[in-house]
């Protein structure tokens, strides 16, 4: 039996478009849905505005798109406040984007997260916001103080230029390259995220990596799942299946394996008065997913109702906790 197959069985056609009911898929399902358990991470979107414009950005992060504003420094101290408030068992503090490195305030942000004793997990392209001289300072000076505590996950969307700027745009390889050498001749503790989308096996692409790391001398372990991260790909316009209920027990998977079941993303929309939680990194926009301003507010069931969370997420095996 398939997964098709069973989201078939489960009941009668309602009539009504996939991932529209929070409750029932478009068959009549119950909707699979992911209990909240603890907030292991917390995600902070520094903003959507990024030096480049990649051609399958989820978020659509540009130059021009500040869809999510510059999240500021004491608003994620508010976050870090409610954290011991509540006496969360919050480890991990991920920074995303757009690019991180572009939010003026983004070194104070580290600064802040780090002295509190959480690790952090910045994603970056290495680009030019990272390669300024004083954003270069800040991060050697927390290093030095936070070395243990600090991973860099950089996004190389293949090991070849030609289709890394394929995505990324033109004359973008050299330039990623470079900040990539500076985290590693600086020793910061780097791991890379690539993508699935270029038809190749994983065992090749995983290979394609090795070498292309001997070769300029980084050292990453490319057949570490957890230091060369493969993500599946997102598209909100395919015909994917809807998780149901049934589902779990059928794909041998079980809720707490969800993202969402131990993370949490604040951002800020654009004239926001106040930053709003979500569920996860993945789903910025989609107001249905609001789950107020504080994470106390936050600590509810999420139903598994946006192509994201099928295809991704459940089906994909892709989680950004790393």
């Amino acid at each position: 039996m398939t997964l098709t197959d069973l989201d078939i069985m489960s009941a009668p056609p309602r009539g009504i478009e996939k991932f529209r009911d929070p409750a029932f898929t478009a068959t009549g399902a119950r909707r699979a849905s992911v209990p909240f358990t603890s907030l292991e991470t917390l995600w902070i979107n520094t903003g959507t505005l990024c030096n480049i414009a990649c051609v399958n950005c989820y978020i659509e992060s540009s130059p021009t798109n500040d869809r999510l504003a510059y999240m500021t420094a004491s608003e994620v101290v508010s976050f870090l406040d409610e954290i011991t408030a509540l006496n969360l068992s919050t480890t991990q503090i991920g920074f995303t984007g757009g690019e991180p490195f572009m939010n003026p305030q983004f070194c104070d942000m580290l600064s802040d997260a780090l002295a509190r004793g959480f690790n952090v997990l910045i994603l970056t392209n290495a680009m030019q916001p990272l390669m300024r001289a004083h954003t270069m300072k800040a991060m050697l000076t927390l290093k030095n103080l936070y070395s243990a505590q600090i991973t860099v996950r950089v996004s190389l969307d293949h090991y070849t230029k030609a289709l890394h700027e394929k995505e990324r745009g033109a004359d973008t390889w050299g330039v990623a390259l470079k900040g990539l050498a500076w985290l590693t001749s600086n020793g910061f503790e780097l791991v890379i995220a690539g993508r699935t989308c270029w038809g190749e096996s994983e065992e090749a692409a995983r290979a394609g990596y090795a070498r292309f790391f001997e070769q300029n001398e980084f050292k990453i372990d490319a057949f570490d799942p957890a230091s060369l991260i493969l993500f599946p790909e997102m598209d909100e316009r395919a015909d994917i299946a809807e998780i149901t209920e049934a589902c779990w027990n059928l794909l041998n998977k079980s809720p707490g394996d969800m993202m969402c079941a131990t993370s949490r993303m604040v951002v800020k929309r654009k004239n926001a008065n106040s930053p709003t939680v979500l569920p996860c990194t993945l789903l910025p926009y989609e107001g249905q997913f609001d789950m107020g301003a504080t994470l106390k507010s936050a600590q509810k069931t999420v139903a598994l109702n946006h192509p994201h969370c099928a295809k991704f997420c459940v089906l994909g095996g892709g989680s950004c906790n790393g």
